[in-house]
């Protein structure tokens, strides 16, 4: 148990797409498979199903800072809550628990690019499985995929067009604003700084600040292929309505 949550793992490092890395991956893709046969389901189930992943994201982010401060990690350089995934972690619980549906076109946009990446690849050095920070991470970013995932899903909320341009907007206002709180601290949230040197998507990106340019086009294009399902829904749905 010590060996769980050490600061200092020795047991076997992350592996990149190892066999734990895409077993949790699966195991991601399995809940999300689960949740969303509650679609048919009453308000009672819902909203018990709401507060649960809510709690869960909230906890998990709690016990991350907790763990950091005990081990002498924590830093205002690397641990305020203004990455992407940690914002959204975040205001994902106030989303369920309110059915917020403006932070829902963040969630399922934003939320859900910023935390696949993350996923993909994530940051976890030494830390294989099983430790805290492995199920930590998968459990934090996992469950912002799938409460965009289940609110769409079950709860039936949408994105619009208009709500992919606001997301588009103020994320760009938000990243100004990041920069020059990088700057101030000397941190580098949102990778807009400088480059990361983990294992990532960057690692085939041009160096700074031309990066950022490419980030945001990767970025843009991810969020069509989000939209794409109602973009044929409303498509096929106004050609029924013309015939």
């Amino acid at each position: 148990m010590s060996q769980f949550f050490a600061g200092n793992y020795t047991g076997p490092a992350f592996q990149l797409f190892g066999i734990a890395h895409i077993g949790a991956l699966l195991f991601l893709v399995a809940l999300n498979l689960f949740l969303i046969q509650f679609k048919n389901s009453g308000e009672v189930t819902k909203r018990t199903i709401r507060w649960t992943l809510a709690i869960t994201l909230w906890i998990a982010e709690i016990s991350w800072h907790i763990w950091n401060l005990y081990w002498g990690y924590w830093s205002d350089q690397f641990m305020l809550p203004l990455n992407v995934c940690s914002v959204l972690i975040w205001l994902s619980g106030f989303m369920l628990i309110f059915k917020n549906r403006p932070i829902y076109e963040f969630a399922y946009f934003l939320g859900i690019t910023a935390c696949v990446n993350y996923l993909l690849t994530p940051d976890l050095g030494i830390y294989g499985f099983p430790t805290y920070r492995f199920i930590q991470t998968f459990i934090s970013h996992g469950l912002v995929i799938t409460s965009a995932i289940y609110m769409t899903v079950v709860e039936r909320f949408r994105p619009t067009w208009k709500s992919m341009w606001k997301v588009v907007l103020v994320t760009n206002i938000y990243m100004v604003m990041i920069f020059f709180i990088n700057t101030a601290l000397g941190s580098n949230y949102v990778f807009l700084n400088t480059k990361p040197t983990v294992t990532s998507l960057f690692n085939i990106l041009p160096p700074w600040p031309y990066y950022i340019i490419f980030m945001e086009l990767i970025g843009f294009a991810i969020f069509l292929l989000l939209y794409l399902p109602f973009l044929i829904k409303d498509w096929r749905t106004r050609r029924v309505s013309v015939a």
